[in-house]
């Protein structure tokens, strides 16, 4: 299951807004062929990984999944009518998909014709992989992630006329890595006029281009900005004085699971205080600067009892900056089995 998470892991980014889904044939205790869903509209994990095990392997194998086969026609047909056609002996599940249309039929449809099916095997790691998923089929809103890159004191920006950046290249090659598993990214207009991002993917192969997202109160722009003039212009959105619940909506209907919101402090201070950040990256650099940018802006909590805990945290270490991640929101359900 662990190496069926890794080839899940390669899908994020490409497959929104289906779930990335990784899936490994094993026949007596030998690997046999590995999948993954590369993209919606595309042959699922299942199928790709039993396309790829010779005919004659697949009977009696054991297939190990991230998220249950779906069992209904879609853009794809089932996959459940694959494992069955191919006479493999048992599945061994993640997570059931939190799809309705798909939640548990799976698993009934091959018990039903006799495979042996097993669930929940590393079903905590199985679910957080798809967290963007689950909120977005849920109540077709996008999981919101917050990236920051900040000084040990907590400020996101040097002095005018120095360089923008305050981490090193190993920490925004993380960094591009992250955007590569997302569908769009956002910031504030004083982000665009200070800094003049390309908010693009780089180094990272066969990545999709995220939406570009412009969030605005006066709709005042700076005309020859990156975001409004390259070759990915038709990708950038402008939201004009609009409520984070309408923005947010708008983006799950363009099919947006997980969006990253790059800043500036403003922007994520008012997030932060009407309590839609989901999870954290925040980068720290060895640096001290002072300043009047915080990295988070908003009204703050009145007493220590009111701060929003990180769950499941990590550190990373990037030459000399360090990377602090965790989630800000789980379901009940989900942080059992984290």
């Amino acid at each position: 299951m662990r190496i069926a998470l890794r080839e899940a892991e390669k899908g994020l980014g490409r497959c929104s807004p289906n779930p990335a889904v990784g899936a490994v044939v094993v026949k007596r205790g030998r690997l046999v062929s590995m999948g993954y869903h590369r993209k919606a509209g595309r042959p699922h994990a299942e199928i790709e990984a039993l396309s790829r095990a010779p005919a004659s392997a697949l009977c009696d194998s054991t297939l190990y999944v991230t998220l249950e086969p779906c069992s209904t026609f879609g853009r794809t047909p089932p996959c459940t009518d694959a494992i069955i056609a191919g006479r493999i002996g048992r599945v061994v599940i993640g997570a059931i998909d939190r799809n309705p249309v798909h939640a548990g039929r799976g698993v009934e449809r091959l018990r039903s014709a006799g495979v042996r099916v097993t669930t929940g095997v590393l079903e905590g790691q199985c679910r957080r992989l798809n967290v963007g998923f689950d909120r977005w089929i849920s109540s077709g809103r996008p999981w919101v992630i917050a990236k920051i890159a900040q000084s040990l004191d907590g400020r996101i920006t040097r002095p005018p006329g120095e360089p923008t950046k305050l981490t090193g290249a190993a920490a925004h090659r993380r960094v591009q890595a992250l955007r590569a598993t997302v569908d769009a990214i956002m910031i504030g207009a004083e982000t665009l006029r200070r800094d003049n991002p390309r908010l693009t993917v780089r180094g990272v192969h066969a990545a999709r281009q995220p939406w570009r997202v412009i969030v605005t109160r006066n709709g005042i722009l700076p005309p020859g900005s990156k975001l409004l003039t390259d070759n990915f212009r038709e990708r950038t959105l402008v939201y004009r004085g609009q409520s984070w619940d309408e923005m947010l909506v708008d983006l799950g209907k363009r099919g947006v699971t997980r969006l990253l919101v790059e800043g500036g402090g403003e922007i994520l201070g008012d997030l932060l205080d009407a309590d839609l950040i989901d999870e954290i990256w925040s980068f720290f650099a060895p640096l001290l600067t002072d300043g009047n940018k915080p990295a988070f802006g908003g009204s703050g909590v009145t007493r220590n009892a009111e701060a929003k805990l990180l769950h499941h945290c990590r550190l990373e270490r990037f030459e000399n900056d360090i990377l602090v991640r965790g989630f800000v929101h789980l379901s009940n359900d989900t942080q059992r089995t984290l």
